[in-house]
């Protein structure tokens, strides 16, 4: 299969993606909040752009009968009105089961909104990238490894987490690497300790002034789950 590495949401073109299997990390903090929390038996997850198309869905969705929570954050802080901020430890099994989140984050949901023209959308992080590549390998079809970015900018932590799963496909077959892809592999595999990587990211850096240092570690776990939770593309929701 070809692999290919997109550094982030404003380098997407939409009709690239076409035909082929798109992988979304933002592993700090976006997609490892999804994992979680549908690994914690949330219903599904909602992935909306903005604080008011939020709030809108919840209304949408509680007049069906459901009952939607608010989770996300805009500059790595708590959205007002918001149940959950963007800390995946926040997303209990007590909290999120049997419960629909609807999530919206700088980032990692827009990323998933522009994937949508992608044959299948797969949610990735670290602390389910040996889950990823093992379904990945299951669909062996051509692959991009969305990196969410900051701002719209080249991210460091995501780009070593695409490393990772390309350094996990790799291990039994041979495959097509771009360049960039090829390049992910490289500084993944260089760098196995993924702290002492990120810890001069920008992100990073923004996140441990908020002494979230504790959702750093967590999300520099390497496979604690075994999901893959992928985007049903008629809903826009996001599911096991």
């Amino acid at each position: 299969m070809k692999l290919d590495v997109v550094i982030s949401a404003d380098n997407i073109k939409e009709e690239y993606l076409e035909n082929k299997i798109v992988v979304v990390i933002d592993m700090l903090r976006a997609t490892s909040v999804i994992i979680t929390a549908l690994a914690n038996k949330a219903k599904e997850v909602f992935p909306i752009l903005t604080v008011e198309e939020a709030f809108v869905k919840k209304e949408e969705l509680l007049n069906l009968g459901l009952c939607p929570m608010l989770g996300g954050e805009r500059k790595a802080m708590k959205i007002e009105g918001f149940d959950f901020s963007n800390s995946p430890l926040e997303y209990t099994n007590e909290k999120v089961q049997g419960k629909t989140i609807i999530l919206s984050t700088t980032n990692g949901t827009r990323a998933i909104n522009l994937s949508l023209r992608a044959e299948e959308i797969l949610i990735g992080a670290i602390i389910n990238a040996k889950a990823v590549a093992e379904e990945l390998k299951k669909i062996n079809k051509d692959v991009v490894f969305i990196n969410a970015g900051t701002n719209g900018e080249f991210s460091m932590d995501d780009f070593i987490c695409s490393g990772y799963m390309i350094s996990l496909l790799c291990e039994s077959d041979n495959h097509d690497l771009s360049d960039i892809a090829k390049t992910a592999k490289y500084i993944y595999e260089s760098n196995i300790n993924l702290i002492d990587y990120i810890k001069d990211a920008r992100h990073f850096s923004v996140l441990h002034s908020l002494n979230l240092m504790d959702d750093l570690k967590y999300c520099c776990k390497k496979d604690i789950i075994s999901i893959v939770p992928k985007v049903e593309k008629t809903s826009k929701s996001i599911k096991i």
